[in-house]
């Protein structure tokens, strides 16, 4: 306990030095400077702008709300880190979440971390430091690092040394960005997942995308299922069998009179003789018994 009161009266004796005109820290040569850089600070809120550099573009209400109850209760536990700008002017590199819950709670102040970079340095430290902590979507994550590469302009195996990530899987999620806006504003909403995505990533076309797309959320297909979808449209040979073993009209319509009836997938295999068998795929148990129930009731 002895410790936790020695580092918040260093925090606010540090807060006086930076309140002090004549103290104006603007880079790390300036007297005082290295009393101050890296040091935890309690900082105004109202002092402190958001990042405009900050990958996460949405925040989850309920989970704000509860990182707000814990902090009335704890208190900030983790610092958050910002980069000085001017005289009582700041700006947030990383911690959005523990700003916003603070605020909701009408904090005056939060423990900061003080940093002094240029524009280039805050947008690294941000997106590299919002990659490694933040809960981001597989989109954010991706643009994070395309901004990264572009903007600071590494290539992806300096990425992958600079954010701790294999340089393959980097270069998964950044395949993600030539998928259909559509699809990628799918997945940043949690309609499908990334491995849904990864498989969508292997159609060039994006209406052929858009089709299967609106398959996967019509039919609630797994990433197995989309694979496996995917396999089929780029085969060559698989087109040639469908091809060559075309369903008469007769079966077809029976297909979907079944189709509608079951509300399930159904297959229908018909030969050149005229004799052919049906096959009703199912996922689980609970699919079956659903099935056999609605079978029974006929």
């Amino acid at each position: 306990m002895a410790k936790a009161t020695k580092k918040q009266a260093l925090g606010r004796g540090l807060s006086a030095l930076l309140k002090d005109p004549s103290n104006d820290i603007k880079s790390v040569d300036d007297k005082n400077a290295d009393k101050v850089v890296g040091n935890i600070v309690e900082l105004e809120l109202e002092y402190i702008d958001m990042n405009p550099f900050q990958p996460r573009t949405s925040f989850n209400e309920e989970t704000l709300r509860e990182l707000a109850s814990s902090i009335k209760e704890l208190g900030v536990i983790q610092p958050i880190t910002v980069r000085k700008l001017g005289f009582n002017k700041y700006q947030l590199v990383s911690g959005e979440r523990r700003y916003r819950a603070s605020k909701l709670i009408g904090l005056e102040t939060i423990p900061a971390y003080i940093r002094i970079a240029n524009d280039q340095e805050s947008l690294e430290m941000a997106l590299v430091e919002n990659i490694q902590r933040q809960d981001l979507d597989p989109i954010e994550i991706a643009l994070s690092y395309q901004r990264l590469i572009d903007e600071i302009e590494i290539t992806q195996d300096e990425l992958s040394d600079r954010v701790g990530k294999n340089r393959s899987t980097i270069s998964n999620y950044l395949r993600l960005l030539k998928l259909d806006p559509i699809i990628q504003t799918g997945m940043r909403d949690g309609f499908i997942s990334m491995g849904h995505g990864r498989a969508l990533i292997n159609i060039e076309d994006t209406d052929t995308q858009l089709e299967i797309y609106e398959k996967i959320l019509g039919k609630k297909l797994s990433v197995r299922d989309t694979e496996a979808m995917v396999r089929d449209l780029k085969s060559p040979e698989t087109k040639k069998e469908k091809t060559k073993k075309s369903v008469p009209t007769f079966a077809k319509k029976a297909r979907r009179e079944l189709e509608d009836w079951l509300e399930s997938k159904v297959e229908v295999k018909v030969s050149k003789s005229g004799k052919g068998s049906l096959v009703v795929p199912f996922n689980n148990k609970e699919e079956l018994e659903r099935l056999m129930k609605r079978m029974k009731s006929e």
